[in-house]
């Protein structure tokens, strides 16, 4: 009798483990343990997800190039950007003649997008910070995306509500949520449907649309309100914040610095390092 009650524990701890770090992505360890799994499945990442590059240029690239069409200069911001899949879908789009800034909380990660995207270094600049405090100004940004990690965030509403908050009048919001069988496994990190689209329309958000897009995810797009007007080019010094005090930020060569004596840090692989 001992040897089955062993082997039932055994199976217990190995469904425990299981559901924690493969379904929940260590999203009920802590925000530790996420940054963790990401950092160690980074360099075979995209070999996990498998990425459709059709998929990806029909569903993501082509759709938010048309969203910006009459955007001058477009300014997008992808929220836990990983290895930049939205970044290299949206590049070779022919008609996009934008710049990209990826925020990330994993450090191999973005070492991995750094890679992924260096033929397009001089229009995409990658950040090392937390989703939850965004270091850029109100309405900066033309389009931000957040794409499948919103439920495996320590507080996914307040990300919206940081996503919203850096986007544009008129600007484009497009981001994802979890269904399928293995939602039901993530209590209190996922939503129906209509239960999402409501969350969006209380942030004032418009034009709220959800379209199947995978097995385990819809994607949702959302304008928000308000009339764009021209902005053109801007210098990342013009939108950069500090994360400590919310001052501007200054580049003076390999940091930038606000006026309270705070300093961003610039990696070897260019990577600004909000949150060293």
């Amino acid at each position: 009798m001992g040897w089955i009650i062993g082997i039932v524990g055994l199976l217990l701890i190995g469904g425990l483990l299981y559901w924690q770090l493969i379904l929940a992505e260590g999203a009920y360890l802590g925000r530790r343990v996420v940054i963790l799994l990401y950092d160690w499945s980074a360099r075979i990442y995209d070999r996990i997800k498998g990425f459709n590059p059709g998929y990806e240029q029909w569903f993501l690239g082509l759709p938010l190039t048309q969203a910006l069409a009459d955007f001058p200069d477009p300014l997008v911001l992808d929220v836990a950007t990983g290895t930049a899949r939205l970044a290299r879908t949206l590049f070779q789009q022919s008609h996009f003649r934008g710049r990209l800034i990826g925020v990330d909380l994993s450090r191999k990660m973005l070492q991995q997008a750094v890679q992924a995207t260096a033929v397009w270094s001089e229009r995409i600049t990658f950040i090392h910070q937390d989703a939850g405090q965004l270091p850029f100004p109100d309405a900066t940004f033309d389009a931000v995306a957040c794409l499948e990690a919103l439920e495996f965030m320590p507080d996914p509403d307040k990300v919206l509500r940081e996503m919203v908050r850096v986007l544009r009048p008129g600007g484009f919001l497009l981001t994802t949520n979890r269904i399928g069988k293995d939602a039901r496994w993530l209590p209190g990190r996922t939503c129906k449907p209509e239960a999402f689209e409501a969350k969006l329309r209380a942030l004032s958000l418009e034009m709220v649309q959800t379209r199947l897009w995978q097995e385990d995810y819809d994607l949702i797009s959302a304008v928000k309100p308000g009339v764009r007007g021209p902005v053109g080019m801007r210098r990342l010094e013009e939108i950069l914040r500090c994360p400590r005090c919310g001052q501007p930020l200054r580049r003076q060569e390999a940091a930038f610095h606000c006026a309270n004596g705070h300093t961003v840090p610039i990696t070897p692989e260019g990577i600004l390092d909000m949150a060293h």
